[in-house]
């Protein structure tokens, strides 16, 4: 390329062109995760995150972060403002990528090291969650209204589909929701299933939380649309 358009930059893994390595030969997602992980990752593991987009972008303007794509749409903002003011919406401290993900990997990072130690996992629970009343409130586990996440049972699918095989963070996460279910009937919900996967890729917490950071982008777009394609200020 020019010095104008340096389109090809060298990463650790080598040193890639856009137009000739990769537009057309590799996925949107596997470049997207290069720019971020600065290595180019397998198709598998791009696909699988793929994957995790789609789960976490469903098209309901009742979720927090489509609401405010429908409210942009109904006030006919743009298409842009619109969908970033709803990603941007989607970093709250309750269940937003920015936060929770933070939160997953150091329970996890901890809990796997003090299990590793010999500590049993009541022990591990005791000292590093919090409680409400009698609940144990652990980070990547639990919804605000279902119990259960019927998408990890589809992720699961994928990755078997893909040949990606549990480590040892997921094993840990299944271990404590086994215990969880047998003392409050609580599961792993998607967001702490994501996390412990991409612990397994061997990723750390800042490339998790930039891989992760627009997963909500399909959902708000939707949404947007929609109200965008009804009367002006109907959504309410």
């Amino acid at each position: 390329g020019s010095t104008l358009f340096p389109y090809t930059t060298l990463f650790r893994s080598g040193r890639y062109s856009l137009l000739d390595d990769l537009v057309g030969r590799a996925s949107y997602f596997q470049t997207m995760f290069l720019s971020v992980l600065d290595e180019l990752p397998e198709r598998r593991i791009a696909d699988w995150a793929e994957a995790v987009y789609q789960c976490m972008s469903y098209p309901d303007p009742r979720i927090w972060c489509n609401h405010i794509g429908s409210l942009s749409g109904t006030a006919r903002s743009s298409a842009i403002a619109g969908t970033t003011a709803g990603i941007l919406a989607s970093d709250s401290n309750m269940y937003g990528p920015g936060v929770v993900i933070k939160n997953v990997y150091e329970f996890v990072q901890q809990g796997l090291a003090r299990k590793e130690n010999g500590d049993l996992l009541p022990q591990i629970l005791k000292g590093n969650v919090r409680r409400r009343g009698s609940r144990l409130i652990i980070p990547g586990f639990g919804r605000p209204v279902a119990t259960g996440d019927e998408r990890i049972a589809t992720m699961e699918r994928v990755s078997k589909e893909l040949g990606l095989e549990a480590g040892p963070h997921l094993t840990f996460a299944y271990d404590v929701e086994r215990y969880l279910l047998e003392t409050q009937e609580e599961t792993l919900n998607l967001t702490g299933y994501a996390v412990v996967v991409m612990m397994d890729f061997g990723w750390n917490f800042l490339q998790i939380q930039r891989v992760s950071a627009i997963l909500v982008t399909s959902g708000v777009a939707a949404c947007y649309s929609e109200a965008y394609e009804n009367p002006p200020e109907s959504f309410l």
